[in-house]
């Protein structure tokens, strides 16, 4: 059997696959952690795994939680804040929290 040419139906699949992988290198959890973390993601959503990289994500959101301690709202507000900064973000620079325009000013 081939593999496929294109392992990854969109960009967001790839980067969340190379985090996961730059995440366990570092030593944040092992492929023993991960994989309860994904099958139970994926025992969520049933049988035909359609929603397979989606799984993927909430797995390593459910690891992240539980390593560091962050929670959902967090997330949510970290989120928001990239959106922020990328709206405010001049096109072709790169995105930074710090553009977030209402980010606490840093102090020097």
């Amino acid at each position: 059997m081939n593999a496929p040419e294109h392992p990854f139906d969109a960009p967001w699949q790839a980067q969340a696959f190379a985090m996961t992988v730059a995440l366990h290198e570092q030593g944040l959890f092992t492929w023993g952690e991960w994989t309860v973390a994904l099958s139970e993601a994926l025992k969520a959503v049933g049988p035909d795994g359609a929603e397979y990289y989606l799984c993927w994500v909430v797995a390593l959101e459910t690891i992240l939680d539980a390593k560091l301690g962050t929670t959902g709202a967090q997330r949510a507000e970290l989120e928001q804040a990239w959106h922020r900064a990328a709206w405010a973000t001049p096109h072709g620079q790169p995105i930074c929290l710090m553009n977030d325009p209402e980010a606490a000013p840093v102090k020097a």
